[in-house]
């Protein structure tokens, strides 16, 4: 199980600034059972959403977010209310928030806190992309982790190293950072990149931090 936090409403509005309309997404799994993503939650950020005068399009309950196949099917019933929506507001672990940004073309924006247990990751084959580090940035860098996909840990772009997309010290990796500015200008949102992450207090992630200089 991953446990998860909402993140302050607050916080919430500044990601849709801007923005008309939005679809939510709530997991049945472990966000449930955090009372961070089940039914009663998403029905009240529904509500808070709109006394905020922002337009909710619907919303989606899946079982585990994190599973890709189950998550692309289930949108894609909704293809039609995401189409209409500007962002999908997706609540629940890091893990699922990178699933249904890999799933649609649609601007993604993380509820959700994923806080450390130290314990497993969740049920999708990439969990590992979620380092559990309790300030999520997704997003920011278009629903792709630059902590867990990056070898480096960066939070403000790539480093001197990669090459041709290549990760430096996993060459038969991507690149995280290119990944990163792929995907924000697919969205238009590469203007993101121009906004300074401030550093992680690492002691809450699931890692110490990025390795030390030699």
């Amino acid at each position: 199980m991953l446990l998860t936090e909402l993140k302050p409403l607050e916080q919430i509005l500044q990601y849709l600034d801007g923005e008309r309309a939005v679809f939510l997404v709530g997991c049945k799994g472990c966000a449930e059972g955090c009372e961070t993503g089940g039914e009663p939650q998403v029905m009240e950020m529904r509500q808070k959403l709109q006394e905020a005068g922002k337009i909710v399009t619907g919303y989606s309950l899946i079982d585990t977010v994190c599973n890709q196949s189950l998550t692309a099917l289930k949108l894609k019933a909704h293809e039609a209310e995401i189409t209409s929506s500007d962002s999908l507001l997706v609540m629940c672990c890091g893990v699922g928030v990178q699933t249904t940004s890999a799933v649609v073309d649609r601007v993604v924006h993380p509820a959700c806190n994923t806080i450390s247990l130290g314990g497993a990751h969740a049920e999708w084959k990439d969990g590992g992309h979620c380092l559990e580090c309790g300030d999520c940035i997704l997003d920011f860098t278009g629903g792709i982790c630059p902590i867990a996909r990056c070898a480096k840990h960066l939070l403000n772009g790539p480093c001197g190293g990669s090459q041709k997309g290549r990760c430096e010290i996993s060459p038969e990796l991507p690149c995280a950072w290119q990944l990163i500015s792929d995907r924000l200008t697919k969205l238009g949102r590469l203007e993101n990149l121009e906004k300074i992450v401030a550093p992680k207090n690492w002691s809450v992630s699931l890692i110490s931090g990025p390795p030390a200089k030699r």
